[in-house]
């Protein structure tokens, strides 16, 4: 549903709509990564953390790139359990493989911009998404933290979709 509706997505994507991506998902990212900071437990002490937000300033702040505003997403639950917060995590984490893809897809298509925030890294985003899931696996195995991080995966996919730019196609 969250891709389908992306005007990414669409037969002829546009600079205008990656910049729409892009403010959705700094909109998205900026209070999740605040949030994360604030634990040292769970799946930020899994991985290092990537700039996320920064990439996609740079991005934004490209010379062909037309300016918009990013509203920030509410914050999340200070009390949330580590869990529910590996369960966000493997949103965020997953949506660094569909950004690999989009990049396969668009980088000739919207160049010269150079699309820092979808552009994998040298090994791709694979190997960190394997260590991600190792990670996940030994640290939420009891069917109530299984339940929690799944109560935090569909919060922050239904976060996103709630962020989405209107679609006429849905």
């Amino acid at each position: 549903m969250l891709d389908s509706g992306l005007a990414l997505s669409g037969a002829f994507p546009t600079l205008a709509d990656y910049g729409d991506h892009l403010r959705m998902l700094r909109a998205w990212l900026g209070p999740i990564e605040a949030w994360l900071a604030g634990f040292d437990d769970g799946p930020q002490a899994a991985l290092p953390p990537l700039p996320r937000r920064d990439l996609i300033d740079a991005d934004l702040a490209h010379p062909c790139m037309a300016p918009g505003v990013v509203v920030e997403d509410a914050a999340w639950p200070c009390d949330a359990g580590a869990a529910y917060r590996w369960g966000v995590c493997y949103v965020v984490e997953g949506s660094q493989l569909g950004g690999a893809v989009l990049y396969q897809r668009l980088n000739g298509i919207l160049a010269p911009h150079p699309l820092r925030y979808l552009r994998p890294g040298e090994e791709g985003p694979g190997p960190r998404w394997r260590q991600f899931m190792l990670a996940l696996r030994a640290d939420v195995s009891s069917a109530d933290d299984i339940a929690e991080a799944c109560r935090g995966a569909c919060d922050a996919f239904d976060r996103i979709l709630a962020l989405r730019p209107a679609s006429p196609a849905l």
